[in-house]
């Protein structure tokens, strides 16, 4: 049997009319007319190869291929059903499911954290998964399903994404306490020269930071490119370099934190997500804890 041929509507109409013993209280049942349901049997029978039914008197009496078929029939079109069901119904207290991440270090420092303690009391036996994907790899693996969320500061547009902007930040500049070049505090003149740890996924170019100096004429003195925020304060202890990071991430550490001597638009953090995902419920009422989380998580770092 060719499986590519196979009508699951067939075997719906094959329990209907197995149910109610005439092709004619089958059509009432599904709401078709009766030819309809002669034609589908017809089908049916092609397929198979078997009468299914055979008349007897006033009702249809299914033969031996079709008792053998029903009850395996039955459960695949409740399985069917269920699936169905439970696509447009997400009960998070009872939910078993994992979603996978792939964000840099505002959602797993800061976001991550709270989303999980979150999660524990109001559905715990959701898990969460966060691990690197490159961008060029996003659409791809949200596609195939192995991506439910992508989260970064930075933006870019993709017919088959969704995006929402979850939080914003300033950047601020970091240095070792007790700094000899920061005692009178942080101008412009001290930032300019001392020695800069700039963090992009990048080999080279500018970021937003030196973006804004270039507006000035001015330009900083990068003397170490990582790719994480989170390796810059181990850096940033053990020098004098600075570094110019999000506030969100600077409060975390017993470093010095220090306004920016220049005006710089502040930093904005976006959840993508699969144009297919857009409607599903276990989706949206994710997104919806991480937008409650991440509304918390501002008003808490605004007020601090």
């Amino acid at each position: 049997m060719n499986l590519n041929r196979i009508d699951l509507n067939l075997f719906a109409v094959f329990d209907a009319i197995y149910t109610a013993g005439s092709l004619t209280k089958a059509a009432d049942v599904l709401c078709i007319t009766q030819p309809a349901v002669s034609n589908s049997l017809a089908r049916l029978r092609e397929m198979l190869n078997d009468p299914l039914f055979v008349r007897t008197g006033h009702s249809m009496t299914p033969t031996p291929v079709a008792q053998n078929i029903i009850g395996p029939a039955r459960d695949a079109l409740s399985l069917l059903r269920k699936s169905v069901q439970e696509s447009h119904v997400f009960d998070p207290t009872t939910a078993q499911k994992s979603f996978h991440f792939a964000s840099r270090d505002l959602l797993e420092v800061s976001i991550m954290p709270r989303l999980m303690a979150r999660l524990q009391h109001c559905a715990p036996n959701i898990t969460l998964t966060n691990y690197e994907v490159s961008r060029q790899s996003v659409v791809s693996a949200m596609a195939s399903g192995s991506l439910d969320f992508y989260a970064d500061a930075s933006t870019f547009t993709d017919p088959h994404l969704c995006k929402q902007r979850i939080a914003s930040d300033r950047f601020v500049a970091l240095a070792r306490k007790n700094h000899p070049a920061l005692s009178n505090g942080l101008n412009l003149e001290t930032f300019l020269k001392l020695g800069h740890i700039n963090v992009s996924h990048r080999k080279s170019g500018a970021g937003p930071i030196d973006i804004e100096l270039d507006k000035m004429g001015k330009k900083r003195k990068i003397v170490m490119r990582g790719q994480h925020f989170l390796t810059v304060p181990s850096a940033i202890s053990k020098t004098d370099l600075i570094a110019c990071i999000p506030y969100h991430l600077a409060k975390h550490y017993d470093l010095s934190i220090y306004e920016m001597p220049f005006d710089i638009p502040p930093v904005e953090y976006f959840l993508y997500w699969h144009v297919s995902a857009d409607h599903d419920h276990a989706h949206m009422w994710m997104r919806e804890q991480i937008a409650e989380v991440c509304k918390a998580y501002q008003t808490h770092a605004q007020a601090a």
